[in-house]
């Protein structure tokens, strides 16, 4: 009989361990994949935030850049549209420019969210 609920035993803490493994990996995978984590593609600017699920190209970078700035930037321009390699995806660096020579920059995430860095400043 002990020998029986040694094994029970054994068997009963084989099991936790592999399930506090599990969610452990959970949380530090997310769903969305390795490296995503508890905040998700949303917050990276993926898909939930009007993005699309496939890579963009140069010419969408410049396209959204634009629509950000006629909205949010008065006055400001696309000037340069800067690719930056990532592990996976291609992502952009958009400079803006205005009449008065003022430089802001934006990222573009690889599918297609715009976040915005600090204010303008002179060239």
């Amino acid at each position: 009989m002990k020998k029986f609920l040694g094994v029970i035993v054994a068997v009963a803490a084989v099991m936790l361990v592999l399930a506090a493994a599990r969610v452990v990996t959970a949380q530090s995978h997310g769903p969305y994949g390795p490296g995503m984590g508890r905040m998700g593609r949303g917050m990276m600017g993926g898909p939930g935030f009007g993005a699309t699920e496939t890579q963009i190209t140069e010419e969408k970078a410049r396209e959204l850049a634009q629509q950000y700035a006629d909205k949010n930037l008065a006055g400001f321009k696309v000037d340069r549209v800067l690719p930056s390699t990532g592990m996976r995806h291609t992502m952009y660096v958009v400079e803006l420019k205005n009449a008065k020579g003022e430089l802001q920059s934006i990222h573009i995430t690889p599918f297609g969210g715009v976040m915005p860095f600090g204010g303008p400043r002179g060239a």
